[in-house]
């Protein structure tokens, strides 16, 4: 395990050549059973069965450090309890995925004397966010591992604590040296880890503008990008208003709206406008704003000071341009509160940009396809939703709105580890989960035979 620049863990602003000095991980069968022992050993307190494998089932080092995770989650980024929790649970569940799906990796045997398979590439750079700095960077770590790549991990500073609880966990279950390596630092450290001559694939999670900025360093190389959003959830006539509300106002809210799927448009059908708006503000009065600690809060502080004024001067942006303020945000500190936004302009910029924060727009519009028009509006297409009774306009729905992914009849707020995670547009390219990731961190090798028998 080495941990570039690192002294009494502060964070250097540069990784050193060092890190990659370990050996490329090229895993062979038995190699495969270690690494499927290793993920055992950091697993999770999640078990599916009592018929899984019995490496699967032991004692791992991220049980043990649950509390440590959760405690860095809090106090480095704020997430409330509750969700600090599942994050820290949620990662010892997708190694184990990762590890349950290393022996399905498939290639074909031609009808040729010849064979295809898929190998590694090398050295992974991986450029993670401050605000899942364990689910999102383990996202990256395992598939890439598990394919037999070695992986170098820049987090956000928020996350470097976390990233490095992480990468102890892994040195004590028994990943070789080498093969996870984390390099604090900031914007420089994540360009000169892109533009490394030995880095074969840089995988990033971050904003659009820093996506960008990090494929233009790594130039030819294979670019994985899970970038920003501007999630629009549609609610139709015919949709469920209060579970809509509900679920809606969880998405939008929860964590301080700072996650990438988080819901930020509405668009809500005409003649169920105001029902829904009134319903939907009693949902996100019914949250709890405050202390992280406490299990019971649903919004915790932001970030950063710096990230509520953010979002402060977009909901005065949205005002100044014409949208009324239905629902102004309470501050004290780095905490706000819940914000909603009635009938912003395309011009404002909560319309164009991630806000990454407690805040919603909601839009009134004539009929589905004018709420799929303008969800479609925004250059983002991660994820969004839709609310409605009808199949037939689920389906519709499925067809014209572009994004990545998409929920109907619940909200933007979430991804399910085994299956595929990724966006249109500026919202990036290449998809995670589990099996998908472990294809976007290998490539396919052809190997011809000339028998000479």
């Amino acid at each position: 395990m080495m941990t570039a620049g690192i002294s009494s863990r502060r964070a250097s602003s540069s990784p050193g050549p060092q890190v990659f000095s370990g050996p490329l991980w090229r895993p062979s069968r038995p190699a495969r059973r270690r690494w499927e022992r290793c993920a055992g050993r950091i697993g999770t307190t999640i078990r599916t069965s009592s018929s899984e494998s019995p490496s699967l089932a032991a004692a791992d080092a991220i049980d043990k450090i649950e509390a440590d995770l959760v405690r860095s989650l809090i106090r480095f980024i704020g997430k409330p309890r509750r969700a600090a929790t599942f994050e820290a649970k949620r990662v010892g569940a997708f190694i184990r995925a990762c590890a349950a799906q290393v022996p399905h990796l498939a290639g074909e045997v031609l009808p040729l004397d010849a064979a295809a398979t898929r190998v590694p590439y090398g050295v992974v750079a991986a450029v993670t966010p401050f605000n899942g700095p364990a689910n999102l960077l383990i996202q990256k770590v395992a598939p890439a591992i598990a394919v037999g790549n070695a992986v170098v991990v820049k987090p956000s500073p928020p996350g470097t604590e976390v990233a490095l609880l992480l990468a102890e966990a892994m040195k004590k279950a028994g990943i070789p040296d080498g093969l996870f390596n984390v390099v604090p630092g900031g914007r420089a450290a994540a360009k000169l880890l892109a533009a490394h001559p030995l880095v074969a694939v840089v995988t990033v999670t971050g904003s659009t503008a820093a996506g960008n900025e990090l494929a233009r360093a790594a130039g030819a190389k294979k670019f994985v990008g899970e970038l920003g959003s501007n999630a629009a959830n549609i609610v139709c006539a015919d949709a469920d208003l209060a579970d809509a509300a509900t679920r809606i106002a969880g998405a939008a809210f929860e964590a301080s709206g700072q996650q990438c799927i988080s819901a930020q448009r509405v668009i809500v059908e005409q003649p169920v406008f105001d029902r829904f708006l009134g319903q939907f503000m009693a949902a996100a009065n019914k949250l709890k704003v405050g202390d992280p600690e406490d299990a019971a809060t649903d919004v915790g502080p932001m970030v950063s000071s710096a990230a509520a004024d953010r979002v402060e001067q977009m909901v005065e942006d949205a005002v100044a341009k014409g949208a009324q303020a239905v629902l102004k945000p309470e501050r004290k500190g780095a905490v706000l509160g819940p914000a909603i936004v009635a009938n912003a302009p395309p011009q404002a910029r909560l319309m164009r940009e991630e806000a990454f924060g407690p805040v919603v727009v909601v839009q009134s519009v004539a009929s589905v396809d004018a709420a799929i028009e303008l969800a479609n509006s925004s250059e983002f297409g991660l994820q969004g939703a839709c609310f409605t009774a009808s199949l037939e306009t689920a389906f519709k729905v499925s067809r014209k709105l572009n994004v990545g992914s998409l929920w109907i009849n619940d909200a933007s707020r979430f991804r399910l580890d085994t299956y595929p995670f990724g966006g249109v547009g500026a919202s990036g390219f290449g998809r995670e989960g589990v099996r998908y990731a472990m294809e976007e961190l290998s490539q396919w090798k052809f190997t011809g035979m000339r028998l000479t028998q």
